[in-house]
């Protein structure tokens, strides 16, 4: 699971305070029967884990507007090295290969392939 590879280490979320109110909001909808004690602890592997990065701008039209910082995060971050943004919704986003599902990541990890 990719969650467990971000707790190992073999990769590093990708955040800014959009996306982690984003996940926030996300995680306390009444479908997801997380406790807060969990929501938090989340919460705070991706900061101590991952890795804050300042978006820059970026001209892209997406299904779901609320996406673009997901991607404007990746985008900038690929200025300095590779970055992948792994959704369960491919269709939200342009068809990149640095876009995957959260298997393919598994897959690249895995594989070494890039």
């Amino acid at each position: 699971m990719i969650l467990d590879e971000a707790a190992d280490g073999s990769i590093a979320p990708l955040y800014d305070d959009d996306i982690l109110a984003e996940y926030e909001d996300v995680l306390h909808r009444k479908k997801f029967p997380f406790a807060e004690r969990d929501i938090r602890a989340v919460i705070e592997a991706i900061k101590s884990r991952g890795i804050h990065v300042e978006a820059g701008a970026v001209d892209v039209t997406l299904p779901d507007m609320d996406d673009v910082i997901f991607y404007a995060v990746v985008m900038e971050k690929r200025k300095e090295t590779d970055a992948y943004l792994v959704t369960g919704n491919l269709k939200h986003f342009p068809k990149d290969p640095f876009i995957v599902t959260p298997r393919e990541m598994l897959d690249i990890i895995t594989n070494g392939e890039q």
